[in-house]
């Protein structure tokens, strides 16, 4: 397990790309700034994308981490838009 505290939790395991990152952003943005978000997610595409494009967003990522059963948890803070 990880030592991350994290507020919300969003399982996109049953999602395929891009539904993965739509869902993802979804729960991010039910987030307040500066809370924390574990989301889980399948290995391949997910792992691959998903984190790209939330930075790409400009939240930060704070760990990726594999659970061992061909998911990852990924967490992230979420960084509101200084516009």
């Amino acid at each position: 397990m990880s030592d991350i505290h994290f507020d919300e939790t969003v399982d996109i395991t049953d999602k395929v790309c891009p539904l993965t990152f739509v869902k993802a952003k979804a729960a991010i943005e039910e987030l307040d700034e500066g809370q924390v978000i574990a989301i889980r997610m399948n290995d391949g595409e997910p792992v691959q994308n998903v984190p790209r494009s939330i930075k790409e967003e400009g939240h930060k990522i704070l760990k990726l981490v594999d659970n061992g059963d061909e998911t990852y948890t990924l967490y992230v803070e979420k960084v509101e838009d200084e516009e």
